[in-house]
Formats: C-alpha cells, sequence, structure tokens
C-alpha cells in the first residue's frame, strides 16, 4: 500500500497547511476540473466514486451537477479527509456523500462502502502524484458497472505552450512531487484494450489540462 512507502504521510505533509487554502489558490492552474464533471453524465441514480478526493471540492461541485446520485471518495491523506468532510457537511451532502481512507491501487469498495461497482469514477490532478499512477487506473476499471466509465483530468504534455513557460512549470511542479504523466492517453488505450472498453482523449489549452475516459461496455 501507499502507506507503507510513506506516500500516505507525504501528502499529509504536504497538504497539513495547504489544505487550507488549497481550493483558493489551484482553481488558477488547475484547469479542466469542471468540464471533466459536466462531462460524468451519470444515470440519475447513479453512484459515483472520486479517486483522491482532496478536499472535497469536486464531490460538492459534482453533487450540486447531479442531485440524486450517491457520492463516494477516497484519499490516502488524513488531513485532506478531514478537509473534505467539513466541506460537503457544510454543502448539505452529507446524507449522500460517503468518504474513506484507501490506497487507491488496491482498495476494496465493498468493505469501505458495500458496494463492489460504480457508474463514475473520476481522477482529478492525482496520478501525476500518485506513483502506482498505472495501477490505480486498472484498479478503477475494474470497479466500473457495465456502461460505466473512469473519467481523468491531469496535467498534459504542455506540448503548444512556450518552452520558457514548459521548463518553469515542471520545475514548479517537482516541487510540490508532481510529474505529469505524458504518456497518460497511450496507457488510457492500452488498458481499454487489454478490458474491453472504450478509450476517449480531450486535449485542453493548448495541452496544459488532459481528460482521458475509459468507458465499459454495455
Amino acid at each position: 500500500m501507499f502507506a507503507k512507502i510513506e506516500h500516505g504521510p507525504l501528502m499529509d505533509r504536504v497538504y497539513r497547511h495547504q489544505r487550507h487554502f488549497y481550493d483558493a489558490t489551484r482553481k488558477y492552474y488547475l484547469l479542466g476540473r469542471d468540464p471533466m464533471i459536466a462531462g460524468l453524465n451519470p444515470p440519475e441514480r447513479g453512484s459515483i466514486l472520486e479517486i483522491g478526493c482532496g478536499t472535497g471540492r469536486n464531490l460538492v461541485l459534482t453533487g450540486e451537477a447531479y442531485p440524486k446520485t450517491s457520492l463516494y471518495g477516497i484519499d490516502i491523506s488524513n488531513e485532506m479527509l478531514a478537509t473534505a468532510r467539513k466541506k460537503i457537511v457544510a454543502a448539505g451532502l452529507g446524507e449522500r456523500a460517503r468518504l474513506a481512507y484507501a490506497d487507491a491501487a488496491d482498495f476494496d469498495p465493498e468493505a469501505l462502502f458495500g458496494r463492489h461497482e460504480f457508474d463514475r469514477i473520476f481522477i482529478s490532478y492525482a496520478v501525476s502524484m500518485i506513483p502506482q499512477w498505472q495501477a490505480v487506473m486498472r484498479e478503477a476499471v475494474s470497479h466500473l458497472k457495465p456502461g460505466g466509465a473512469l473519467h481523468i483530468v491531469d496535467f498534459g504534455d504542455l506540448r503548444d505552450l512556450p518552452g520558457f513557460t514548459r521548463t518553469a512549470l515542471y520545475k514548479w511542479l517537482e516541487w510540490y512531487h508532481v510529474t505529469p504523466r505524458n504518456d497518460l492517453f497511450d496507457v488510457a488505450d492500452t488498458i481499454a484494450v487489454e478490458t474491453k472498453c472504450e478509450s476517449e482523449a480531450e486535449r485542453l489549452y493548448r495541452g496544459f489540462a488532459w481528460i482521458s475516459v475509459i468507458r465499459r461496455r454495455k
């Protein structure tokens, strides 16, 4: 598990203080989150799981966008989960949302939430911070219902940005233990083939953000 290799404690150290102002600062560069949420399109009374739910910001917006869905979230940072729980309660979503501490690469939703599969699973700006990100994607796909979909938004390859901007951004991300996954779309295609799913790719903001979707056939 990530906790065994100190990833959980690392995230707690990184976000122990940042969690209090995380959403106010990240809105300027965690681009593509809202388009990703808008594209979820779950069944009316569907189930939605966020892997790496952080402060709960995305779950709150998802709950507001899809008011009859059931919401679930897991994270490996107890510090972030504490903030997420407060935010979800403040938004009036306490009856619809359940959160749990878990390792995204190997978690048991049946034990955590009493269900094995979900209509939608999404990961927002987390694969770039998770060492075993490909294992996380495979684990997520294994918990999709027929017709379900995994949506991922994260940093893209920044290909169309000026060279000095790319260099500065990569250095800045490194300070926060963030590594853009420039092979995200290729990995998604491979997983889709392995699991008999379909994959979709969308590039936003000159390659700054990417949205990857792996959709399980019905």
